[in-house]
């Protein structure tokens, strides 16, 4: 029977300890990582059984805490208006330069971890599936599952509001995967459309899935949670991290 083990560990950055939760398949063998960027809520229940479930699937999965200068190591915030007023709050706070820096010290970390095979993606939902898409600009990111990004059309990430992920995917190496909720208020139809045009023009590797459903579908608390598209959401990511990076 194939069992999982759930740690954590305090990886040092120019900014302080950054918590990251592990998921790991026991018995020995190597897997492939994946960096699972949360929501701005940190690693919730809902973000660990997704990464529990990625980690089920054969998969090295490490799920940082993003906002680790700002919160207590440890810190969740809540589904609530405090807790998404804070998390909103925090993502035009931080430092693009630090969302880089974390990447570049997790992909470190995964290249060097000896249930490793030499292999990383990353994988995100809202603010994750931003942070994924830039963490593929990281040459050692081989795929990319990007679940409905936010602020990548509008470039209003980090301090300053001034991101320019979008600005520079088109030099990305990675295979992308984007999934979205047409309901999804924070990425509008335009908003779908200008990212959309950006990776055709550049002739990326990608593929393209929209659904009706609303912004974070795939979370299994709330009145927002579709198990029923998240299944076959989440059969699309795996099928895609098999091909990719599997």
């Amino acid at each position: 029977m194939a069992t999982l083990s759930e740690s954590f560990v305090d990886l040092e950055t120019t900014r302080g300890a950054m918590r990251v939760h592990l998921f790991i398949p026991d018995g020995g063998s190597r897997h492939p990582g994946i960096i699972f960027y949360s929501e701005i809520f940190q690693a919730t229940g809902p973000i660990r059984r997704m990464a529990a479930a990625l980690a089920g699937e054969g998969y090295l999965v490490a799920v940082p805490e993003v906002y680790h200068e700002f919160e207590p190591l440890g810190s969740v915030l809540a589904y609530d208006a405090e807790g998404s007023a804070r998390g909103n709050a925090l993502k035009t706070e931080k430092e693009i330069a630090s969302y880089d820096e974390d990447t570049d010290v997790l992909v470190k970390f995964l290249l060097g971890h000896a249930s490793g095979t030499g292999k990383v993606a990353s994988f995100g939902v809202c603010l994750g599936g931003h942070l994924a898409l830039r963490a593929g600009l990281h040459p050692d990111i081989g795929a990319v599952g990007a679940f409905y990004p936010t602020d990548l059309h509008t470039g209003n990430l980090g301090l300053g509001k001034c991101d320019d992920t979008l600005e520079r995917l088109p030099s990305t190496k990675a295979s992308l995967l984007f999934v979205f909720g047409r309901q999804d208020p924070h990425i509008p139809l335009e908003g779908r459309r200008k990212v959309r045009q950006v990776v055709e023009d550049a002739e990326l590797d990608f593929e393209w899935h929209e659904f009706n459903a609303a912004h974070a579908f795939l979370r299994d608390e709330g009145a927002r949670y579709n198990p029923a598209l998240a299944r076959v959401a989440m059969a699309l990511l795996l099928r895609f991290l098999a091909e990719k990076i599997g």
